[in-house]
């Protein structure tokens, strides 16, 4: 419930303001998790795995500043025995890339290679087989400060609507503005009818998998007091 106040002449009103757009920017985590009976073979498994799928991404038009390396470990696989001791059966490396594709929200999406985001995606799980696993994905809007300025400005007009009205029930009107604070809230994915979808040749079968963007809300929030004359 917005509140409003006039103490000494002024009046303080509450504005909300948001915005949307459909996200231009997706990153996604690609892990590769290689199972052997030695560190040394695990370990060089992952990387090769690794090496196919950076390959394949930049085969793909991803540009290298867009591929990091964003996890790194190795462990042991154990299981326990009948007499309730821990057995080592096999090692487990680990690693994980954070990719970056841009360009997702608009109608033709594609890499530098021209390849759509999707089927980057999807041609990476093809390249790391069986040892590739999907972490995460993020969509949101890259230009994030254009979005907020859009939210702001409508979190204006809705304050300024309220004080004028509150002013003019008050027989006077707004003089100059004496504060205004302002919270601000993190992109939010909100439901929309429109997918990517890619084709996957390799072990993933050849289904489709869609991608739905959805889209990215950034709203705003402002307190403000002007004085009445």
């Amino acid at each position: 419930m917005l509140v409003t106040g006039m103490e000494n002449g002024t009046v303080t009103t509450f504005g909300n303001g948001a915005a949307r757009a459909t996200p231009d920017l997706m990153r996604v985590t690609i892990s590769i998790e290689s199972r052997e009976d030695t560190v040394a073979a695990a370990y060089s498994r992952a990387g090769e795995r690794s090496d196919a799928v950076v390959g394949t991404l930049r085969a793909d038009g991803v540009r290298p500043t867009d591929i990091a390396t964003s996890g790194l470990s190795v462990r042991t696989e154990t299981i326990w025995t009948e007499n309730n001791r821990e057995r080592i059966t096999g090692y487990i490396a680990s690693t994980s890339l954070t990719v970056v594709l841009r360009n997702v929200g608009t109608s033709d999406a594609t890499t530098e290679s021209g390849t759509p985001p999707a089927a980057v995606i999807a041609h990476a799980v093809d390249a790391g087989g069986d040892d590739v696993r999907l972490g995460g994905l993020t969509l949101t809007v890259s230009d994030e400060e254009a979005l907020l300025g859009e939210a702001r400005d409508a979190a204006w007009d809705n304050a300024l609507a309220k004080a004028t009205q509150y002013a003019s029930r008050a027989g006077t009107v707004l003089g100059p503005v004496v504060e205004i604070t302002e919270n601000t809230s993190a992109p939010t994915p909100i439901p929309r009818a429109y997918a990517m979808a890619a084709k996957s040749s390799g072990p993933v079968g050849g289904a489709d998998m869609a991608i739905e963007l959805g889209e990215s809300e950034l709203s705003a929030t402002i307190r403000v007091t002007w004085q009445l004359i």
